[in-house]
Protein backbone atom coordinates (compact mmCIF):
# COMPACT_ATOMS: atom_id res chain seq x y z
CA UNK A 1 0.00 0.00 0.00
CA UNK A 2 1.20 3.47 -0.81
CA UNK A 3 1.94 5.89 2.01
CA UNK A 4 1.49 9.65 1.75
CA UNK A 5 3.67 12.09 3.63
CA UNK A 6 1.19 14.77 4.66
CA UNK A 7 3.70 17.19 6.20
CA UNK A 8 2.43 20.44 4.74
CA UNK A 9 5.61 22.36 5.56
CA UNK A 10 7.67 20.22 3.19
CA UNK A 11 8.29 21.35 -0.37
CA UNK A 12 9.94 19.11 -2.94
CA UNK A 13 11.66 20.68 -5.90
CA UNK A 14 11.85 18.90 -9.23
CA UNK A 15 14.87 20.27 -10.99
CA UNK A 16 15.17 20.58 -14.73
CA UNK A 17 17.97 18.21 -15.68
CA UNK A 18 17.48 18.03 -19.44
CA UNK A 19 20.36 20.20 -20.62
CA UNK A 20 19.07 20.24 -24.21
CA UNK A 21 16.04 22.29 -23.18
CA UNK A 22 16.48 25.97 -22.56
CA UNK A 23 13.93 28.32 -21.09
CA UNK A 24 11.56 29.35 -23.81
CA UNK A 25 9.32 32.37 -24.11
CA UNK A 26 5.65 31.92 -23.21
CA UNK A 27 4.64 32.17 -26.87
CA UNK A 28 7.18 29.66 -28.18
CA UNK A 29 5.21 26.97 -30.02
CA UNK A 30 8.13 24.52 -30.13
CA UNK A 31 7.10 23.06 -26.76
CA UNK A 32 5.08 19.90 -27.31
CA UNK A 33 3.32 18.05 -24.49
CA UNK A 34 2.30 14.44 -25.04
CA UNK A 35 -0.81 13.06 -23.34
CA UNK A 36 -1.17 9.28 -23.19
CA UNK A 37 -4.61 8.58 -21.75
CA UNK A 38 -6.11 5.24 -20.74
CA UNK A 39 -9.55 5.78 -22.26
CA UNK A 40 -11.93 8.29 -23.75
CA UNK A 41 -14.93 5.99 -23.43
CA UNK A 42 -15.99 7.64 -20.15
CA UNK A 43 -17.33 11.17 -19.76
CA UNK A 44 -14.80 11.90 -17.02
CA UNK A 45 -11.78 11.39 -19.25
CA UNK A 46 -13.24 13.31 -22.17
CA UNK A 47 -13.52 16.31 -19.84
CA UNK A 48 -9.92 15.88 -18.61
CA UNK A 49 -8.63 15.67 -22.18
CA UNK A 50 -10.49 18.79 -23.30
CA UNK A 51 -9.51 20.87 -20.25
CA UNK A 52 -5.87 19.78 -20.36
CA UNK A 53 -5.59 20.43 -24.09
CA UNK A 54 -7.12 23.90 -23.78
CA UNK A 55 -4.81 24.80 -20.89
CA UNK A 56 -1.67 23.66 -22.72
CA UNK A 57 -2.62 25.66 -25.79
CA UNK A 58 -3.39 28.78 -23.72
CA UNK A 59 0.15 28.52 -22.37
CA UNK A 60 1.51 28.74 -25.90
CA UNK A 61 2.49 25.09 -26.28
CA UNK A 62 1.33 22.31 -28.58
CA UNK A 63 -0.20 19.01 -27.52
CA UNK A 64 -0.45 15.52 -28.97
CA UNK A 65 -3.09 13.18 -27.50
CA UNK A 66 -3.30 9.40 -27.77
CA UNK A 67 -6.06 7.28 -26.18
CA UNK A 68 -5.66 3.52 -25.68
CA UNK A 69 -9.23 2.76 -24.57
CA UNK A 70 -8.18 0.18 -22.02
CA UNK A 71 -5.55 -1.67 -24.06
CA UNK A 72 -2.16 -1.98 -22.32
CA UNK A 73 -0.20 -2.89 -25.44
CA UNK A 74 -1.84 -0.07 -27.37
CA UNK A 75 -1.01 2.46 -24.67
CA UNK A 76 2.65 1.46 -24.68
CA UNK A 77 2.78 1.64 -28.48
CA UNK A 78 1.10 5.04 -28.48
CA UNK A 79 3.49 6.32 -25.82
CA UNK A 80 6.42 5.09 -27.90
CA UNK A 81 4.97 7.03 -30.83
CA UNK A 82 4.75 10.21 -28.75
CA UNK A 83 8.32 9.69 -27.58
CA UNK A 84 9.54 9.19 -31.15
CA UNK A 85 7.76 12.42 -32.14
CA UNK A 86 9.99 14.19 -29.64
CA UNK A 87 7.47 15.52 -27.14
CA UNK A 88 9.17 17.52 -24.40
CA UNK A 89 7.15 16.09 -21.51
CA UNK A 90 4.92 13.02 -21.43
CA UNK A 91 1.78 13.08 -19.28
CA UNK A 92 0.33 9.61 -18.65
CA UNK A 93 -3.05 8.46 -17.36
CA UNK A 94 -2.14 4.77 -17.02
CA UNK A 95 -4.53 1.95 -17.76
CA UNK A 96 -2.37 -0.46 -15.80
CA UNK A 97 -0.26 1.01 -13.01
CA UNK A 98 2.38 -1.75 -13.24
CA UNK A 99 2.60 -2.18 -17.00
CA UNK A 100 2.93 1.56 -17.56
CA UNK A 101 6.30 1.56 -15.79
CA UNK A 102 7.71 0.57 -19.19
CA UNK A 103 6.49 3.90 -20.57
CA UNK A 104 8.47 5.79 -17.93
CA UNK A 105 11.62 3.81 -18.69
CA UNK A 106 11.32 4.43 -22.43
CA UNK A 107 10.65 8.15 -21.95
CA UNK A 108 13.62 8.59 -19.63
CA UNK A 109 15.93 6.87 -22.10
CA UNK A 110 14.90 9.57 -24.56
CA UNK A 111 15.47 12.33 -22.00
CA UNK A 112 11.75 13.01 -21.53
CA UNK A 113 10.22 13.63 -18.11
CA UNK A 114 6.97 11.89 -17.13
CA UNK A 115 4.02 13.19 -15.15
CA UNK A 116 1.63 10.56 -13.79
CA UNK A 117 -1.82 12.15 -14.07
CA UNK A 118 -4.58 11.19 -11.62
CA UNK A 119 -3.40 7.56 -11.40
CA UNK A 120 0.02 6.70 -10.01
CA UNK A 121 2.37 4.59 -12.11
CA UNK A 122 4.13 2.14 -9.80
CA UNK A 123 7.63 0.64 -9.80
CA UNK A 124 9.00 3.47 -11.92
CA UNK A 125 11.02 6.67 -11.52
CA UNK A 126 8.04 8.94 -12.11
CA UNK A 127 9.07 12.61 -12.11
CA UNK A 128 5.80 14.04 -10.78
CA UNK A 129 2.41 12.74 -9.66
CA UNK A 130 -0.64 15.00 -9.67
CA UNK A 131 -4.02 13.77 -8.53
CA UNK A 132 -6.63 14.12 -5.83
CA UNK A 133 -6.33 12.71 -2.33
CA UNK A 134 -7.79 9.36 -3.31
CA UNK A 135 -7.62 7.87 0.17
CA UNK A 136 -9.77 10.76 1.37
CA UNK A 137 -12.16 10.15 -1.53
CA UNK A 138 -12.72 6.63 -0.23
CA UNK A 139 -13.29 7.98 3.26
CA UNK A 140 -15.90 10.42 1.95
CA UNK A 141 -17.74 7.56 0.24
CA UNK A 142 -17.81 5.39 3.34
CA UNK A 143 -18.76 8.26 5.66
CA UNK A 144 -21.74 9.16 3.50
CA UNK A 145 -23.00 5.58 3.29
CA UNK A 146 -22.51 4.74 6.97
CA UNK A 147 -24.42 7.91 7.87
CA UNK A 148 -27.40 6.49 5.94
CA UNK A 149 -26.93 2.86 6.99
CA UNK A 150 -24.99 2.67 10.28
CA UNK A 151 -25.75 -1.05 10.59
CA UNK A 152 -26.39 -3.96 8.26
CA UNK A 153 -25.05 -5.94 5.33
CA UNK A 154 -22.62 -4.06 3.07
CA UNK A 155 -21.54 -4.72 -0.50
CA UNK A 156 -18.29 -3.23 -1.82
CA UNK A 157 -18.10 -2.83 -5.59
CA UNK A 158 -14.52 -1.73 -6.09
CA UNK A 159 -12.69 -0.38 -9.13
CA UNK A 160 -10.31 -2.08 -11.53
CA UNK A 161 -7.61 -4.05 -9.74
CA UNK A 162 -5.05 -2.74 -12.26
CA UNK A 163 -5.70 0.87 -11.19
CA UNK A 164 -3.72 2.09 -8.19
CA UNK A 165 -6.47 4.60 -7.42
CA UNK A 166 -8.89 1.75 -6.79
CA UNK A 167 -6.61 0.49 -4.02
CA UNK A 168 -6.40 3.96 -2.50
CA UNK A 169 -10.20 4.32 -2.55
CA UNK A 170 -10.49 0.94 -0.82
CA UNK A 171 -7.95 1.95 1.82
CA UNK A 172 -9.93 5.10 2.57
CA UNK A 173 -13.20 3.19 2.70
CA UNK A 174 -11.79 0.67 5.14
CA UNK A 175 -10.48 3.46 7.39
CA UNK A 176 -14.16 4.13 8.10
CA UNK A 177 -15.68 0.67 7.70
CA UNK A 178 -13.18 -1.50 9.58
CA UNK A 179 -14.00 -0.13 13.06
CA UNK A 180 -17.70 -0.72 12.38
CA UNK A 181 -17.00 -4.26 11.21
CA UNK A 182 -14.96 -4.94 14.34
CA UNK A 183 -17.75 -3.48 16.45
CA UNK A 184 -20.24 -5.82 14.80
CA UNK A 185 -22.41 -3.04 13.40
CA UNK A 186 -21.84 -3.90 9.76
CA UNK A 187 -21.00 -7.07 7.87
CA UNK A 188 -19.25 -6.89 4.50
CA UNK A 189 -21.04 -9.73 2.73
CA UNK A 190 -19.61 -9.15 -0.76
CA UNK A 191 -16.43 -7.42 -1.92
CA UNK A 192 -15.39 -7.52 -5.57
CA UNK A 193 -13.25 -5.50 -7.97
CA UNK A 194 -14.73 -4.36 -11.29
CA UNK A 195 -12.75 -5.28 -14.39
CA UNK A 196 -12.01 -2.21 -16.54
CA UNK A 197 -14.37 -0.13 -14.35
CA UNK A 198 -17.16 -1.15 -16.74
CA UNK A 199 -20.79 -0.72 -15.62
CA UNK A 200 -21.69 -4.08 -17.17
CA UNK A 201 -19.16 -5.81 -14.92
CA UNK A 202 -20.42 -3.91 -11.88
CA UNK A 203 -23.96 -4.96 -12.82
CA UNK A 204 -22.92 -8.61 -12.95
CA UNK A 205 -21.12 -8.33 -9.61
CA UNK A 206 -24.11 -6.69 -7.95
CA UNK A 207 -26.52 -9.27 -9.33
CA UNK A 208 -24.28 -11.97 -7.87
CA UNK A 209 -24.21 -10.17 -4.51
CA UNK A 210 -28.00 -9.94 -4.47
CA UNK A 211 -28.45 -13.63 -5.32
CA UNK A 212 -25.86 -14.76 -2.79
CA UNK A 213 -27.53 -12.77 -0.04
CA UNK A 214 -31.16 -13.21 -1.09
CA UNK A 215 -31.47 -9.45 -1.56
CA UNK A 216 -30.63 -8.84 2.11
CA UNK A 217 -28.36 -5.89 1.36
CA UNK A 218 -28.48 -2.65 3.33
CA UNK A 219 -25.82 -0.51 1.62
CA UNK A 220 -23.44 -0.44 -1.34
CA UNK A 221 -20.11 1.34 -1.49
CA UNK A 222 -19.45 1.69 -5.23
CA UNK A 223 -16.04 3.04 -6.20
CA UNK A 224 -17.17 5.45 -8.93
CA UNK A 225 -20.21 6.60 -10.87
CA UNK A 226 -19.74 4.05 -13.63
CA UNK A 227 -19.84 1.17 -11.16
CA UNK A 228 -22.69 2.87 -9.28
CA UNK A 229 -24.67 2.89 -12.52
CA UNK A 230 -24.27 -0.88 -12.84
CA UNK A 231 -25.18 -1.37 -9.18
CA UNK A 232 -28.35 0.70 -9.51
CA UNK A 233 -29.37 -1.17 -12.65
CA UNK A 234 -29.14 -4.42 -10.68
CA UNK A 235 -31.14 -2.90 -7.82
CA UNK A 236 -33.81 -1.73 -10.27
CA UNK A 237 -34.20 -5.32 -11.40
CA UNK A 238 -35.18 -6.22 -7.83
CA UNK A 239 -37.29 -3.09 -7.19
CA UNK A 240 -34.67 -1.96 -4.68
CA UNK A 241 -33.33 1.19 -6.36
CA UNK A 242 -33.62 4.17 -4.05
CA UNK A 243 -34.23 1.96 -1.04
CA UNK A 244 -30.60 1.46 -0.05
CA UNK A 245 -27.70 3.95 -0.16
CA UNK A 246 -25.18 3.76 -3.01
CA UNK A 247 -21.99 5.81 -3.31
CA UNK A 248 -20.18 6.98 -6.43
CA UNK A 249 -17.36 9.19 -7.65
CA UNK A 250 -16.46 11.55 -10.52
CA UNK A 251 -19.67 13.62 -10.61
CA UNK A 252 -20.76 12.29 -13.99
CA UNK A 253 -23.98 13.81 -15.33
CA UNK A 254 -25.86 10.51 -15.12
CA UNK A 255 -24.82 10.19 -11.47
CA UNK A 256 -25.86 13.75 -10.65
CA UNK A 257 -29.23 12.97 -12.20
CA UNK A 258 -29.55 9.77 -10.17
CA UNK A 259 -28.71 11.69 -6.99
CA UNK A 260 -31.49 14.24 -7.46
CA UNK A 261 -33.83 11.44 -8.56
CA UNK A 262 -33.05 9.50 -5.38
CA UNK A 263 -31.42 6.30 -6.63
CA UNK A 264 -27.79 7.26 -5.86
CA UNK A 265 -26.84 8.75 -2.51
CA UNK A 266 -23.69 10.69 -3.33
CA UNK A 267 -20.74 11.18 -5.60
CA UNK A 268 -17.23 12.45 -4.99
CA UNK A 269 -16.68 15.60 -7.02
CA UNK A 270 -13.14 16.18 -8.15
CA UNK A 271 -12.75 19.67 -9.64
CA UNK A 272 -10.90 18.32 -12.67
CA UNK A 273 -10.57 21.78 -14.20
CA UNK A 274 -8.08 22.60 -11.45
CA UNK A 275 -6.35 19.23 -11.90
CA UNK A 276 -6.05 19.60 -15.67
CA UNK A 277 -4.91 23.22 -15.57
CA UNK A 278 -2.36 22.60 -12.82
CA UNK A 279 -0.98 19.58 -14.68
CA UNK A 280 -0.76 21.58 -17.90
CA UNK A 281 1.06 24.44 -16.18
CA UNK A 282 3.57 22.09 -14.56
CA UNK A 283 4.13 20.12 -17.76
CA UNK A 284 4.86 23.27 -19.74
CA UNK A 285 7.18 24.57 -17.00
CA UNK A 286 9.11 21.30 -17.02
CA UNK A 287 9.30 21.41 -20.82
CA UNK A 288 10.73 24.92 -20.66
CA UNK A 289 13.42 23.84 -18.23
CA UNK A 290 11.90 25.51 -15.19
CA UNK A 291 11.87 23.94 -11.73
CA UNK A 292 8.51 22.95 -10.25
CA UNK A 293 7.53 22.27 -6.66
CA UNK A 294 5.48 19.48 -5.05
CA UNK A 295 4.09 19.61 -1.53
CA UNK A 296 4.45 15.95 -0.53
CA UNK A 297 5.76 12.58 -1.65
CA UNK A 298 3.91 9.34 -2.41
CA UNK A 299 5.72 6.00 -2.51
CA UNK A 300 5.10 3.96 -5.66
CA UNK A 301 6.94 0.80 -4.53
CA UNK A 302 10.20 2.09 -6.04
CA UNK A 303 10.67 5.75 -5.10
CA UNK A 304 8.98 8.52 -3.16
CA UNK A 305 7.40 10.43 -6.03
CA UNK A 306 7.10 14.24 -5.70
CA UNK A 307 3.35 14.76 -5.64
CA UNK A 308 0.55 17.31 -5.61
CA UNK A 309 -2.78 16.07 -4.25
CA UNK A 310 -5.93 18.17 -4.52
CA UNK A 311 -8.98 17.95 -2.24
CA UNK A 312 -12.06 15.94 -3.31
CA UNK A 313 -15.59 17.03 -2.31
CA UNK A 314 -18.54 14.88 -1.23
CA UNK A 315 -21.73 15.84 -3.08
CA UNK A 316 -25.31 14.79 -2.39
CA UNK A 317 -28.70 16.27 -3.28
CA UNK A 318 -28.32 18.93 -0.60
CA UNK A 319 -25.15 20.57 -1.92
CA UNK A 320 -25.49 19.72 -5.62
CA UNK A 321 -26.34 23.31 -6.55
CA UNK A 322 -23.49 24.78 -4.48
CA UNK A 323 -20.79 22.54 -5.96
CA UNK A 324 -21.20 20.79 -9.30
CA UNK A 325 -23.70 23.28 -10.69
CA UNK A 326 -22.13 26.42 -9.17
CA UNK A 327 -18.78 25.45 -10.72
CA UNK A 328 -20.37 25.02 -14.13
CA UNK A 329 -19.36 21.36 -14.20
CA UNK A 330 -22.92 20.48 -15.25
CA UNK A 331 -25.86 22.70 -16.14
CA UNK A 332 -28.73 22.88 -13.67
CA UNK A 333 -31.31 22.08 -16.34
CA UNK A 334 -29.38 18.95 -17.33
CA UNK A 335 -29.04 17.68 -13.77
CA UNK A 336 -32.71 18.18 -12.94
CA UNK A 337 -34.22 17.36 -16.32
CA UNK A 338 -35.90 14.15 -15.08
CA UNK A 339 -37.38 15.58 -11.88
CA UNK A 340 -40.03 18.16 -11.06
CA UNK A 341 -38.63 21.67 -11.52
CA UNK A 342 -39.73 22.52 -7.98
CA UNK A 343 -36.98 20.21 -6.71
CA UNK A 344 -34.28 22.28 -8.43
CA UNK A 345 -33.70 24.61 -5.52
Amino acid sequence: MFQVNRTSSDSFEIRAENKSITKLSSNDHNVVIGLSIDTLLEERWQKDRDLFKAAVERLGAQIEVQAANGDDAKQIAQAENLISQGVNVLVVVPHNAEVSSAIVDKAHKAGIKVISYDRLIVNADVDLYISFDNEKAGELQAKAITAKAPKGNYVLIEGADTDNNAHMFKKGQMNILKPLVEKGDIDIVFDQSTKEWKPANALANMELALRANRNQIDAVVAANDATAGGVIQALEGQQMAGKIPVSGQDAELAAAQRIVEGTQTMTVYKPIKKLAETAAELAVKMARGENVHADRKVNNKKIDVPSILLEPIAVDKWNMNDTIIADGFHKKEDVYKNVNSSNAK
